[in-house]
């Protein structure tokens, strides 16, 4: 597991050293295609999108003004920013990622762009550093499937959630077996595959952490539309029409290592397999019941 670990480890820090954006229309189009609306993205700040969603959970989050939300695997800072719009200044959204690289891109994002009410803290998620019953409501994105052990994932998750407090992720699960060759593949689990757990399995660990009202729902989302980081913006990809975009657009900017790390690693996949045929994009809901402790 340690490979694995080190490897995820080495392939994300390759991202968050990247220029990746919101600036390259490829970066963009992945977050649109998994449900992020131009509005969202164009208020945050650019560098905290860089193509490695697979849903949007603070649209279906159900953010409160004064909640604290943690987000689990935060990397640039998308998600724990439109959370931080949500939850406003006498709330707080917390960021947790197990990458040096990926704490420093979220906090430099954050201090340009003056969030008073967000923190990052470097750790992996199954040990978080919050104390128990402290959290309203706990998001991620594409994340949980890179976890080697997800019930210790989901234990943490209910230790740290209030009596009450909510899960609402969004997530890699298999609806199918993968092939062998995918299944045993570094490439795959790095490119949020390999690692992912059936539907199935999915909500019985939930359950077995203490978890209520579980979901796991298939989004019915095109886990395709990961290539299109290196087909529309990739490496000096062509300059799209300004006059068409609200956005900055990146011209002959190139990606740095990331374009051939994590990215490359998918469009390896995609090209020679579709993983929709076993894949799913999923949302996760599940509750921490009102009388539970940590």
């Amino acid at each position: 597991m340690s490979t694995i670990l080190d490897s995820v480890q080495s392939k994300y820090a390759a991202v968050a050293t990247s220029t990746l954006s919101n600036d390259h229309s490829g970066v963009r189009a992945i977050a649109e295609a998994f449900g992020y609306s131009a509005e969202e993205l164009l208020s945050i700040p650019a560098e905290a999108n860089m193509g490695l969603s697979c849903g949007n959970p603070t649209a279906t989050a159900h953010l409160k003004p004064g909640e604290v939300v943690v987000d689990l695997g935060s990397g640039g800072g998308l998600d724990v920013f439109l959370a931080a719009q949500k939850v406003g200044p006498s709330g707080k959204a917390i960021g947790i990622d197990m990458t040096s690289e990926m704490i420093e891109r979220a906090q430099a994002n954050a201090a340009k762009s003056g969030y008073t009410n967000v923190e990052f803290h470097q750790s992996t998620i199954d040990k978080l550093p919050l104390p128990g019953n402290s959290v309203d409501c706990v998001i991620s994105n594409c994340v949980i499937n890179l976890a080697p052990d997800k019930s210790a994932v989901f234990r943490e998750i209910f230790r740290v959630l209030k009596p009450g407090g909510r899960l609402a992720a969004s997530d890699i699960a298999l609806k199918a077996d993968l092939p062998r060759e995918i299944a045993n593949s570094i490439a795959a689990y790095v490119g949020c595959i390999a690692g992912a757990i059936h539907i199935e399995d999915y909500h019985a660990k939930l359950r077995e952490a203490g978890f209520e009202s579980v979901a796991v729902i298939d989004s019915g989302r095109d886990l395709n539309a990961y290539a299109k980081v290196e087909n529309q913006a990739a490496c000096c990809s062509p300059a799209m029409d300004q006059s068409t975009s609200p956005f900055p657009i990146a011209q002959n900017q190139c990606c740095g290592d990331a374009a051939t790390s994590v990215h490359s690693d998918l469009k390896s996949l995609l090209s020679s397999y579709d993983v929709n045929q076993a894949a799913a994009s999923v949302r996760v809901f599940a509750l921490k019941p009102a009388a539970a402790n940590a």
